[in-house]
């Protein structure tokens, strides 16, 4: 595979691996009203449990794009753009009020506090949109450019049984694994 094929790949799963981070990091905090001691705090994916299914699918998708060609790498891109904008929807909702309030009501130490104030902490979730940002980049990226892309070796494609070797080196193979290549 050539260098764009590598560099489009790296900064793809890089920004997966970056949302996935940041799901496993607090994103808000609950403190008692008037004290300002923290009582719980709730990772992005507390907030919102399918934040890491689609950060992992979307890594998936990263592989899936590199073990196609063509038509078929076109449309896992497609997936993957898809992936990289649910993942903006789905960080954009973990902090909604709704959300908050359903991830409250599942903390035993929030109820015994009667007016509990919650803070959002802007780094993570900031840093997930900007993971989430780069999926969809990368598979807008994956439909326009993919088809131009080397797929992986023709070494691990399927031959038709008593197809011989296809190039000299093939050939060459055979013949060190004691093969005979012209038979």
């Amino acid at each position: 595979m050539n260098r764009e094929t590598w560099a489009w790949a790296a900064a793809t799963a890089a920004g997966c691996l970056l949302v996935l981070l940041a799901a496993g990091r607090a994103w808000v905090s609950a403190a008692a009203a008037g004290t300002g001691n923290s009582v719980a705090e709730a990772a992005g994916g507390d907030l919102s449990r399918g934040l890491t299914a689609v950060g992992l699918a979307s890594l998936a998708g990263v592989v899936a794009v590199l073990a196609t060609k063509g038509a078929g790498r076109r449309v896992v891109g497609a997936l993957l753009a898809l992936c990289g904008a649910g993942l903006g929807w789905l960080i954009l909702d973990a902090l909604s009020s709704a959300s908050i309030a359903a991830w409250a009501r599942t903390v035993p130490a929030l109820q015994a506090v009667a007016a509990p104030v919650y803070t959002v902490e802007p780094f993570w979730p900031v840093a997930a949109g900007a993971g989430a940002a780069v999926v969809l980049a990368g598979g807008v990226l994956a439909v326009v450019r993919g088809g131009r892309w080397t797929g992986m070796s023709a070494r691990y494609d399927r031959r038709p049984a008593g197809a011989g070797p296809a190039d000299e080196r093939s050939m060459w193979d055979a013949l060190d694994r004691g093969d005979d290549p012209t038979g």
